[in-house]
């Protein structure tokens, strides 16, 4: 259509109608018009250059080849060979491109939101990480010294300065202090809240992979033939663990030399055993049932099932190791700490009876149990580890039996080599038990009354 306006246009230009119309190729990418007309008169063909309308004439064919030419290379060419067809796909592809570049867009906003986010969240653990970082020094209650008579009460000596920040320095006297009669239940002076946790001391570390996590334990009520220092070991890595290693006191343990060991009738699940009133407790393998193994008999003295306690890896600390069930002593006695469909994964606790272990009573926490990496018992009180790895942790959590009430804490608690498999409270020695990456470990405590 461009073509034949410019040709009707060449024709006003010369006065009369076109008789014949040729077009060529001229090479170089231009088309080559060429056209003759009747003349009544031989004068009105005047010769080349001699008439001022013709060289008009010329100029403006000369225009006009150029805009022929520049269509020919640009969108008129692309209308007129190529067909409307061909506009239309790149008309697609231009709109495809266009939406891609849209939903990148949105993509890039939508990932520069969740760096955001990840920068807020680790902003808040971070201001966390210092707030707990200072809190023993500015709000941990100074040490309290016991006196060896039963009128001490916690708080009620007047050497103490709670305002002063160096309490740390009196940690060697207060943990060289006997204080046997502080050992007996929770309602006479002594027992109160934990407030301290000393960093950890190595005992001996495990020869094999065998022993990259177990249980370590001490009878703080020992009966005969053994005696209250006797040592007794179970590695708890491998699906058949029967084997119990007795050694006649920390310094063979050390050294490694056992005096005795036991072959248990029943396989062991993971790290929750304890030791108790000359019996191993322990929760029997791929099964919810509990055992009380008699040292001096060397048999099984009493079986039970934990009622709806779930096992071998529905309700497990963080750490994982099928810590479903995990038995413990303190000055109240037998306890078992464990989880049920029912309390919806949160701590529950069951007080045993140490001969039958049968359920005297049971509480249900607020706090879920593959949330911490381990627990323990002390005066009739619950306690959770936060973190199992984490070399600075806390102990985080306390639930007290008797008032049916919990709370967050904040007690520095220090996992040395990086793998705390087991915790477990000894009362005869007021230390806390450990396992933690092939290493055996203890903690010594500090009890009174939290801040």
């Amino acid at each position: 259509m461009r073509f034949l306006a410019v040709l009707c246009v060449s024709c006003l230009l010369m006065g009369t109608q076109a008789q014949s119309f040729r077009r060529a190729n001229a090479g170089n990418g231009r088309c080559q018009y060429s056209f003759t007309v009747d003349s009544p008169t031989e004068a009105s063909c005047p010769s080349p250059g001699s008439s001022p309308e013709m060289e008009a004439l010329k100029s403006r064919l000369g225009l006009l080849e150029a805009l022929v030419a520049r269509l020919v290379g640009g969108e008129a060419v692309s209308e007129s060979s190529t067909g409307s067809g061909s506009h239309s796909g790149l008309q697609d592809a231009y709109n495809q491109m266009m939406g891609e570049n849209a939903q990148l867009q949105r993509e890039k906003q939508r990932l520069d939101r969740q760096v955001q986010d990840l920068q807020k969240r680790m902003e808040e653990l971070r201001q966390e990480t210092e707030r707990l970082r200072s809190r023993p020094c500015t709000q941990q209650p100074p040490p309290r010294v016991p006196e060896i008579d039963n009128s001490f009460k916690p708080g009620s000596d007047p050497t103490w300065h709670h305002s002063s920040t160096g309490y740390q320095e009196l940690t060697a006297v207060v943990t060289e202090v006997s204080a046997p009669n502080l050992e007996g239940p929770a309602d006479i002076p002594g027992c109160g809240d934990l407030v301290w946790v000393d960093p950890p001391e190595m005992h001996r570390k495990a020869d094999s992979i065998a022993g990259k996590y177990g249980v370590w334990m001490q009878d703080p009520e020992a009966k005969e033939p053994y005696g209250p220092e006797m040592v007794w070991r179970i590695d708890a890595v491998g699906s058949e663990v029967r084997q119990l290693f007795g050694y006649e006191n920390m310094d063979q343990l050390s050294r490694g030399f056992p005096t005795k060991v036991l072959l248990l009738p029943e396989s062991v699940e993971s790290t929750g055993a304890t030791m108790y009133r000359g019996s191993l407790y322990y929760q029997r393998r791929l099964s919810r049932t509990l055992l009380r193994y008699d040292l001096l008999s060397e048999s099984i003295a009493a079986r039970r099932d934990l009622p709806h306690s779930g096992f071998h890896g529905q309700f497990p600390y963080s750490w994982g190791g099928y810590t479903d069930i995990d038995l413990a002593i303190d000055e109240n006695g037998l306890w078992a700490i464990y989880s049920t469909n029912k309390a919806k994964g949160a701590i529950v606790l069951s007080q045993l009876d140490p001969d039958n272990l049968e359920v005297k009573g049971t509480w249900e926490t607020k706090i879920r149990k593959t949330s911490v990496a381990n627990a323990f018992m002390i005066c009739g009180k619950l306690y959770t580890v936060a973190s199992y790895t984490s070399l600075n942790t806390t102990v985080n959590y306390m639930y007290d039996t008797a008032t049916s009430q919990g709370k967050t804490i904040s007690v520095p608690f220090k996992n040395r080599y990086r793998y705390n498999s087991m915790v477990d409270y000894n009362p005869g020695k007021r230390k806390l038990h450990a396992w933690d990456n092939y290493y055996i470990v203890s903690y010594k405590v500090r009890l009174g009354t939290q801040q």
